[in-house]
């Protein structure tokens, strides 16, 4: 691995994990407001057509899949961490997507989308579970 493709691991895992750990922690503490339609922090969620307390289990989730990419070892747990990341942001432009959403609502999930899949593409071999025996 050249230190170019180090440099970009750690650049797009950083930003990555910083990523979920704000929207994640954003998801986990949203407050109840009397009289508003969705608690703040939730309007994206209910205007999807999805219940609040997914963002709950997507918080949850988020932080797992953070701390999971930060720690050593552990191919297998990382490669279901970034098989989970992908699902979720996937499934979260298709979600604006199917819902009409204007495409600047397309542009957070999408960066996240694309640092999960380079992260995932230039992560060490001491990181991955097939390392190739060249």
């Amino acid at each position: 691995m050249t230190k170019t493709q180090k440099i970009i691991y750690w650049v797009t895992t950083v930003i990555l994990v910083f990523g979920l750990l704000a929207s994640g922690i954003q998801q986990l503490l949203r407050l109840e407001v009397e009289g508003a339609l969705a608690p703040p922090f939730a309007w994206g969620i209910a205007k999807l057509g999805y219940p609040v307390y997914v963002l709950t289990i997507l918080g949850v989730w988020k932080l797992l899949g953070a701390v999971v990419l930060l720690i050593p070892k552990y191919p297998l747990l990382k490669e279901w961490a970034y098989a989970g990341m992908f699902f979720l942001f996937t499934g979260a432009l298709f979600s604006h997507v199917a819902s009409d959403h204007p495409w600047y609502e397309l542009v957070p999930a999408t960066t996240l989308l694309i640092l999960t899949i380079l992260s995932c593409y230039f992560r060490p071999t001491d990181k991955k579970i097939l390392r190739s025996e060249s």
